[in-house]
């Protein structure tokens, strides 16, 4: 009678606090990869589950930064993304390297055209899809991160020649 009552004490206190074994799966995996360096930002993407299957999904992260530009030439950041394993743990993180300084193309701007503040970004990633475990990502205090999901419709089979 008491093991129930704690249990269901426990439950209710699940649902109330929103817990789930999910979520604090997560934040106990977490706690395996490092703070961030002096310099450095840490970032966390925590994906769904996809019930389908998530071997039709990749994830793609893009470093860069908002800025203004002259909304008419094309903007790149020397950012990229390169992968390392967390040693002892068999879990991969992120790091931006490179510099955050803006390469562009040298069209001439007609007179008065206005500036546009747009996301300019550096050379993305793309990785598998696996809501199993966070994509942590350090990157510089100047870097933003951002991240596309993309998905396959149907697949096709290429024919023999």
């Amino acid at each position: 009678m008491r093991y129930l009552k704690s249990l269901s004490m426990f439950l209710l206190l699940s649902i109330i606090c929103g817990c789930d074994t999910y979520a604090v799966e997560k934040i106990k995996q977490l706690k395996a990869f490092p703070e961030a360096e002096q310099g450095m930002q840490r970032f966390v993407i925590n994906l769904d589950e996809k019930i389908e299957g998530e071997d039709n999904y990749r994830i793609e992260i893009i470093p860069g930064a908002t800025m203004e530009t002259d909304g008419v030439n094309r903007v790149r950041l020397g950012y990229q993304i390169k992968a390392f394993p967390l040693k002892g743990w068999g879990y991969t993180y992120y790091k931006v390297v490179g510099k955050g300084v803006a390469m562009s193309t040298k069209m001439a701007p007609r007179q008065g055209v206005p500036t546009v503040t747009r996301f300019v970004q550096g050379q993305g990633l793309t990785i598998n899809y696996n809501s199993k475990l966070p994509i942590v990502i350090y990157a510089p205090q100047d870097c933003e991160i951002q991240y596309r999901t993309w998905s396959v419709e149907n697949s096709q089979s290429a024919d023999k020649g």
